[in-house]
């Protein structure tokens, strides 16, 4: 139900509204959900702790939960030993979500909820709390983690998510002994799923968002070991027509970030495409991009995974942990040659998500060679630089983030 705002311009969470909260299907809007803050005796300050599924157009500010929903997300604020935790001690640490420490929680309905409890003494990681909640306020999509509600009562800051039980995917992914919980098809099941959440930030949200630390410990694994991507704190919005943007600020984590980002602090939708393919290369490899490969060792996993798909020898690139199965097998080769679309030198090279949502599905459809990739100390001497080159294919059927960018 609707409720018109005051001022179209102050659409944030907390902006005052106005008007009708409850429509005759029980649905709740801004008005009611501060009113039933106020019953619980959580304190009504703006920008303390508000629900935060909505969305406006024009002067209308939309609330799409039911009253059930909306009443579980404000039951943390009323009561402050929500968490079944031992108040946040570090025995209940479950992991680290860039800038923030991240626990398991529970509300009083017994819901498992992981919680991002920022540090009262990190100025620069308040700035990236304030990012991340209105950011994801704003995003609903089944490859993104949701965000279930905020609090910055009595000096705390703390985001409340729903929980990943099958923690990140790198747990999986760089461990031999775990590794082979991921199999062909919860690969390329997750291959698919990361595309879908960044084709949603580019392509399909109000505006187009940038997440600037695409990484395997970023993607979180549901109870269906489906993806849904986290830490949302360096993401940066940009308007459907603008194109890309300067800062002098480099973030992200090391080996993930593309060149024109490292020497000109360049960023764009292409940024989030180098990460995607330097992350499709470790699913298919399971391999870590800090090390060296190779006969001497001496070639990055970009590099390593280029000279042995030029050499039709794909499969000395996939995890040892999976079989031989034909068919997945090819999928996964096929994803060779995407992922190394994806971290070309120059940015104009790489595909869209879009386009990279369309060569995963349409498997039949010639591929564009790729060029050596980015950072790559080799020259590729048997390459036209500037002639483009179709291959058709035939087919039976790290690492915490980090503010400035340092090596690691």
């Amino acid at each position: 139900m609707p409720g018109p705002l005051e001022n179209n311009y102050n659409n944030g969470i907390g902006a005052p509204a106005s008007g009708p909260a409850i429509d005759e299907d029980g649905f709740m809007t801004f008005k009611n959900i501060k009113s039933y803050i106020q019953r619980c005796g959580a304190g009504v300050r703006y920008n303390a702790t508000y629900v935060v599924k909505y969305f406006s157009v024009g002067w209308t500010w939309f609330g799409f939960d039911d009253a059930e929903v909306v009443k579980i997300k404000v039951a943390y604020a009323k009561q402050k030993k929500l968490l079944a935790t031992g108040k946040l001690s570090i025995i209940n640490k479950v992991g680290e979500g860039g800038y923030i420490p991240v626990y398991k929680g529970e509300l009083p309905n017994e819901q498992e909820i992981a919680v991002k409890k920022l540090s009262k003494t990190s100025t620069q990681g308040f700035e990236e709390f304030e990012n991340e909640v209105v950011l994801t306020a704003k995003l609903q999509h089944e490859n993104l983690v949701r965000l279930l509600g905020f609090c910055t009562e009595r000096n705390e800051q703390m985001l409340i998510y729903e929980y990943m039980p099958n923690k990140s995917l790198d747990f999986y992914l760089f461990d031999p002994s775990k590794s082979y919980i991921l199999d062909w098809r919860r690969r390329i099941g997750i291959i698919e799923g990361i595309t879908q959440g960044l084709l949603y930030l580019q392509e399909y949200s109000r505006m187009t968002i940038i997440h600037r630390d695409i990484k395997a410990s970023n993607i979180l694994l549901d109870e269906e070991m489906k993806p849904k991507i986290l830490d949302f704190g360096m993401a940066r919005t940009f308007m459907k027509h603008e194109h890309e943007a300067n800062t002098d600020r480099i973030v992200g984590t090391y080996g993930y970030v593309p060149p024109e980002y490292v020497k000109k602090g360049v960023y764009s939708t292409k940024s989030d495409v180098y990460s995607f393919g330097v992350l499709l290369l470790q699913i298919i490899s399971g391999k870590r991009n800090a090390y060296y490969y190779g006969l001497d060792e001496s070639l990055n996993l970009l590099e390593y995974a280029y000279e042995l798909w030029k050499e039709d020898k794909g499969m000395e690139f996939m995890d040892p942990s999976l079989d031989d199965n034909t068919l997945w097998s090819w999928k996964l080769i096929r994803c060779i040659q995407i992922a190394l679309l994806c971290v070309q030198e120059t940015a104009k090279d790489r595909p869209s998500m879009l386009e990279v949502s369309s060569m995963l599905k349409n498997e039949s459809a010639a591929l564009t060679i790729p060029k050596k990739p980015a950072f790559s100390r080799k020259t590729d001497e048997d390459q036209e630089e500037d002639k483009p080159i179709l291959k058709q294919e035939i087919c039976s059927d790290n690492n915490a983030t980090i503010s400035e960018l340092v090596a690691r």
